[in-house]
């Protein structure tokens, strides 16, 4: 049975094939066994692994009872929290999308493999520097000089296959292995998805959400916005299935990527799967669905409620994908997490979006690396838990290995560890570990209820007591001498262990603290360099 927005995506899709815009249809997906091989209890449990993109923490409802302009409820995203764990402390890899997905997928920090700066397109690093320089900022961003030899084309940056995944742990046990979305770890065949562990893969290679003049798509465009500048310049709908030709979706981005979803869950109900979807949502460009954007009549701001739009999609998706395992009789035996990339952006011009927390995206502020991270498993965790202890995307990997009982590999140093332990109280390592964040000369540590933030440009030192403090107000670096010493100690330890950056960083962006990338600046403003 067809629901009626599905219907009216198939109709819209069909108008855009007359049009001259063929799109893919369905993927070819593989059919799983017709029946089931072993019950529920004996059988591991299905992982699901869904990453927003730049959500950021006011933009769910559980914390803030409505997000956006406090309207708009996300009660399917809210559902995995209030029917099992919410991690109140839940912490991405880094500010930045890149380097937080190569955490979650291999429980290591990035750094240990030289997989520190962001890949970026052949060009964009120079271009939206050019734009910023052209632009009324008061700071401007800084260009390296880096030596010709050692720039690597935009396909040659990635995540080094010697790294093992959470796709390879869990296909070696007998999982069977999807991803769908952005992938943003290498571009090469050796970095891609399917040689990664993936044994299906749909990837975006574009950036839109949908073509600009899709008749079912709200835009709103950031003029300020020198990187939404180059985004919509550069467009492209592109994906590629299994590493295949590239080819043009013709639905919107969010829920076409639900209705592929929902088939894998459909194929592969009588075995065990690892779906890890990763939503492009809700990254800039701003593009909503039309329905989405009429439902929210009552925001007067354009870019706000295209904005609302995108989150309100975004929950619908996360609403149709748990309707799923419970249609396919999956509900209980499968893991879901639920988390964002990292916080949400300073050049949305939206100044809420990690309300209560300071800094965005692109900075070690709360605002740019406190996340929602939310788990279920009805057969495996408690309903209805917070918990109230740093926690990371490092631990995903350790996690999922403990649901599926698979051991961690032996032959590397894995960071994270294993939540489900932790909420059970099967171990209790995890309340005072160290977490680490570094981005070329930015490093922050948070230790024992302590954050230590470094910068070099500006030279400054911030030092917040986090469980007095949280939302970082209080900068106790001047205060506490010792205590900032200790952390550095901590830094400068962790940095032993990690490896050279595998290609150089080419610019530094200035990123304020306090404001958005819209509002006028001051030579008061605290702000940092955030180097890529």
């Amino acid at each position: 049975m067809i629901d009626g927005s599905s219907w009216k995506r198939a109709l819209c899709g069909f108008a855009l094939m007359l049009a001259g815009d063929a799109g893919a249809g369905p993927m070819p997906w593989q059919a799983g066994p017709s029946e089931a091989t072993a019950g529920p209890g004996v059988r591991g449990p299905n992982v699901v692994v869904i990453l927003a993109d730049d959500l950021g923490f006011n933009d769910v409802s559980f914390y803030n009872g409505g997000a956006a302009d406090g309207t708009l409820e996300t009660p399917s995203i809210d559902a995995i929290a209030r029917g099992g764990v919410a991690f109140d402390a839940g912490y991405a890899g880094n500010a930045v999308c890149a380097a937080s997905r190569a955490m979650l997928l291999t429980g290591r920090y990035s750094t240990r493999f030289g997989f520190e700066f962001t890949p970026t397109p052949d060009g964009m690093s120079a271009n939206v520097a050019a734009s910023y320089e052209a632009g009324p900022f008061l700071r401007k961003p800084i260009r390296h000089e880096v030596d010709p030899g050692a720039v690597l084309p935009y396909d040659s940056l990635g995540m080094p296959p010697e790294e093992i995944t959470i796709a390879e742990t869990l296909r070696d046990a007998g999982y069977h292995t999807v991803h769908i979305g952005k992938w943003h770890l290498g571009r090469e065949a050796r970095f891609r998805p399917e040689a990664q562990g993936f044994a299906e893969t749909l990837t975006k290679e574009g950036v839109l959400f949908a073509r600009e003049d899709h008749p079912e798509v709200i835009n709103a465009r950031l003029e300020f916005d020198p990187i939404d500048q180059f985004l919509w310049r550069q467009g492209g709908l592109e994906h590629r299935f299994n590493g295949g030709a590239p080819f043009d979706s013709t639905e919107y981005l969010t829920d076409w990527y639900t209705d592929e979803a929902v088939r894998v869950i459909e194929n592969n109900r009588h075995r065990p799967f690892f779906l890890y979807l990763a939503h492009w949502a809700v990254h800039t460009p701003l593009q909503a669905h039309r329905d989405d954007y009429a439902a929210l009549a009552h925001i007067e701001d354009h870019r706000l409620r295209v904005y609302a739009a995108m989150i309100r999609g975004l929950d619908r998706s996360v609403g149709r994908i748990l309707a799923a395992l419970k249609d396919n009789g999956l509900d209980d035996n499968t893991l879901v997490i639920f988390t964002s990339d990292n916080g949400g952006a300073h050049y949305l011009g939206l100044p809420r979006v990690n309300h209560p927390f300071r800094g965005w995206k692109l900075t070690h502020f709360e605002g740019g690396v406190r996340v929602p991270f939310f788990m279920r498993w009805p057969a495996g965790l408690p309903q209805g838990t917070r918990y109230p202890h740093p926690v990371s995307h490092l631990d995903v990997f350790a996690t999922a290995a403990a649901a599926a009982g698979v051991a961690l590999p032996d032959d590397r140093v894995v960071d994270g560890i294993d939540l489900l332990g932790l909420v059970r109280g099967d171990h209790g390592r995890g309340p005072d570990r160290a977490l680490f964040w570094r981005q070329g000369h930015l490093r922050a540590v948070q230790h024992e209820g302590w954050k230590l933030i470094r910068a070099e440009r500006p030279a400054r030192r911030w030092l917040f007591d986090m469980r007095a403090d949280p939302t970082e107000q209080n900068d106790l670096a001047a205060v506490h001498p010792e205590r900032v010493a200790a952390l550095e100690a901590l830094i400068a330890a962790h940095d032993t262990e990690q490896a050279p950056p595998a290609w150089p960083s080419r610019a530094e962006t200035p990123v304020s603290i306090d404001i958005t990338l819209e509002d006028p600046q001051s030579p008061d403003d605290e702000y940092t360099y955030w180097p890529n």
